[in-house]
């Protein structure tokens, strides 16, 4: 591999990426742009021509997978040396190298990979009571506080400004955090974000430690830089001392982990702080339709704050696909249901399981789809997470609720039962606990609750026709089987299968079919995001959602959680789930002679006469089906109608256009209108129409069914 070679089929924008000058680099880049193509032929093309020593290199990214990635692909470039790392494996090997001489021949302390029992230990030295999820959440605001650069007695003024939901009152937490740091100091032992201290530390305190490492890193390069946060950011100053050879890559737009303290403001800072910086927009989208391209730049387009500074309007460049499918249910198991449907219909098309993905807000939104991927027969695997009924917290409440049949009376209703049973492993309906992993708990509790309210909901069950409805059993004992046979439905594993992922788990990768579900105010953004910072975020999540997709994106919701339920409002960042509505004057409203007086509108609902799916596409709701959907086309009639189309718009001197659309002849001769009432609903076709053209089609319509 030569250096010119490396440049072969970049595009003019990566081209100037890989080769930008010594010196401080930003390159923007937008979804599937190709920035780790873009860095790592950088990375090649200055080892190669020999501008640099691959020796001298360090590239840092945030996952294993993605360092491994990276790693792979400069072999195949011919910089096989370049170390690529993640920043927690890079401190690692600097301070397990120099640790016997910073600790003056004393071994390394043992580095603990999970913070979950000295956080239990320190909280019972703290006088605070942490059960399992109560720790992790302790843990993370542990880590989150040591990422921010922040000592257990700052945490409070820290957290309070920085509107942390901490599990317990910050005082509490405050505590907890100096017991965990005592009880480890006691114990010799150190955590993750205390070995990149130690790295700084060792680096900056020690000259010949800094001198050696400085040494031997001298060109940098931060993948996902909107993700560093502060101690991370300090270890990269530390490696860098004052040097300038460094470029970063990311894309503000896909800033998704401030929760974890990750933050974007350096790199919407770089170009300021570095007025030399050469910066570089990466915007031809090579992973996406430009219909999908299209729908991302129209959810970020209405992006505020500070990371919307730098945000990129993407370029599709792949052939133009199909239009997003946007999708209203009456309910949410009417919702998994359609979903579960089309997946088995782009499997019997050729796509493989592992090319389709179901993506939602959160983890306990993924039952619907287990029971209906289940049901339909349809392999799939959860990816971040536990399936659904394989959950701690699920198993323990199932067992509660068995034993909660002996204990509660025959004739409570089943809801009430179920929430009273649940009452036993300490779960409450009024309020969702503070913190990350007792409230995602809560959540998984809460859909059992709703499990139980559709099925109360759901008394008559008809498997074989209205002459073999029954009336079904809706006490607790009945619910319980209810749930014992979706568990083992979903149980059964599998090695390929449809993905079922939480948006913040999908982030960096990709499929050819996606499902975005439960797009519903109250659950993106979720009802958790009370400031205009946590709602931007949540934005930025969809967007990320959107640009997984390659080719095929459906976008939906159920107007309910369960049948009968609290009705809900569509994701306000997806205007197209909204905008699409039919007006129509209230009958009580008249025109005066002074012109029309504001009229009340309403919104008519039309719903594909298929699937049952709410139509928002205008050419959709004109023929009354989705696009996907079968066409029930009448051959004959359509050239009828084609042919008498022509002859009246000769006859007007008129376009033929202006007689009826193409879409409302392909409508009309789908629907075959046999009554002005028919001819109405089809969308387009008005009174004025009606009188013009009704007799002449009904008589087309009449003559088409004619033996």
């Amino acid at each position: 591999m030569t250096a010119e070679r490396v440049l072969a089929g970049l595009d003019p924008d990566q081209r100037k990426a890989v080769t930008a000058p010594a010196g401080p680099v930003c390159i923007l880049a937008g979804a599937g742009t190709g920035k780790t193509r873009a860095i790592t032929h950088r990375i090649a093309y200055r080892t190669l021509s020999g501008e640099i020593n691959a020796r001298h290199v360090l590239a840092v990214t945030f996952t294993a997978r993605a360092a491994a990635e990276m790693r792979a692909r400069l072999t195949e470039l011919g910089a096989g040396r370049v170390q690529a790392r993640t920043f927690h494996a890079a401190a690692l090997r600097q301070v397990r190298y120099f640790a016997p001489r910073l600790l003056e021949g004393r071994g390394m302390p043992e580095l603990v990979e999970s913070k979950a029992r000295l956080v239990t230990q320190a909280a019972g030295h703290a006088g605070v009571r942490a059960d399992r999820n109560a720790a992790r959440d302790l843990a993370s605001e542990i880590e989150w506080a040591k990422s921010s650069l922040v000592e257990p007695g700052e945490y409070v003024v820290a957290a309070t400004k920085a509107l942390r939901e901490p599990p317990y009152e910050v005082s509490m937490v405050a505590d907890v955090f100096a017991a965990y740091e005592s009880l480890k100091r006691r114990q010799g032992v150190i955590d993750f974000e205390d070995m990149l201290r130690a790295a700084v530390w060792g680096i900056e305190e020690h000259a010949d430690v800094g001198e050696q490492v400085r040494s031997q890193y001298r060109h940098f390069v931060v993948d996902e830089y909107q993700d560093v946060n502060p101690l991370q950011q300090r270890l990269l100053d530390a490696w860098l001392g004052g040097r300038d050879d460094i470029t970063v890559v990311g894309d503000a737009s896909q800033t998704i982990y401030s929760f974890t303290g990750a933050t974007s403001s350096y790199l919407v800072d770089f170009p300021r702080q570095r007025r030399e910086a050469v910066v570089i927009r990466l915007v031809r989208d090579y992973r996406s339709t430009p219909q999908v391209v299209g729908l991302a730049n129209a959810v970020i387009k209405q992006a505020r704050g500070t990371e919307a500074k730098l945000r990129l309007e993407l370029v599709g460049q792949r052939p133009p696909g199909p239009q997003p499918d946007l999708k209203i249910f009456p309910d949410e198991p009417g919702e998994a249901t359609a979903v579960a449907k089309r997946c088995r219909e782009l499997l019997a098309a050729g796509t493989p399981a592992s090319e389709i993905a179901v993506l939602f807000r959160t983890n306990a939104q993924s039952e619907a789809y287990e029971e209906a991927l289940a049901e339909a027969q349809v392999p799939y695997v959860v990816r971040g997470a536990e399936r659904f009924f394989e959950r701690t917290e699920i198993r323990q409440a199932m067992v509660a609720l068995r034993a909660a049949v002996r204990s509660t009376p025959g004739e409570t209703p089943l809801v009430q039962a179920v929430v009273d049973g649940l009452s036993a492993t300490g779960w409450s309906r009024d309020q969702p606990p503070p913190g990350g992993a007792q409230r995602e708990q809560w959540e998984a509790l809460a859909a059992l609750v709703a499990l139980a309210e559709g099925y109360a909901r759901s008394p008559v069950i008809d498997p074989i026709g209205q002459a073999g409805a029954v009336q079904r059993d809706v006490s607790l004992s009945a619910f319980n089987d209810e749930l014992a046979r979706r568990a083992e439905q979903q149980h059964a594993p599998t090695v390929e299968g449809v993905t079922l992922a939480s948006l913040h788990s999908a982030k960096g990768l990709e499929w050819d079919a996606v499902f975005l579900v439960g797009l519903a105010d109250g659950t993106l953004p979720t009802t958790y995001a009370k400031t205009t910072e946590h709602l931007e975020e949540e934005r930025r999540l969809l967007y990320v959602g959107v640009t997984r997709a390659r080719q095929w994106l459906w976008l939906s919701y159920g107007q309910t959680r369960a049948s009968g339920g609290r009705p809900r409002r569509p994701c306000r960042f997806l205007p197209q789930l909204t905008e699409t509505r039919h007006r129509t004057f209230d009958k009580s409203t008249t025109p005066s002679s002074a012109g029309l007086r504001k009229t009340q509108q309403r919104t008519v609902i039309v719903s594909c006469r298929i699937c049952g799916a709410t139509l928002l596409a205008g050419a959709d709701r004109k023929l009354g089906r989705c696009a996907t959907c079968p066409s029930d086309l009448d051959e004959a009639l359509y050239e009828r109608l084609l042919q008498w189309r022509a002859t009246t718009a000769a006859e007007q001197k008129v376009p033929a256009y202006v007689v009826f659309t193409d879409a409302t002849i392909v409508a009309i001769a789908e629907r075959r209108p046999s009554t002005p009432p028919e001819l109405l609903a089809i969308a387009g076709i008005g009174p004025r129409k009606l009188g013009q053209y009704g007799e002449a089609v009904f008589a087309l319509v009449t003559s088409s069914e004619a033996p």
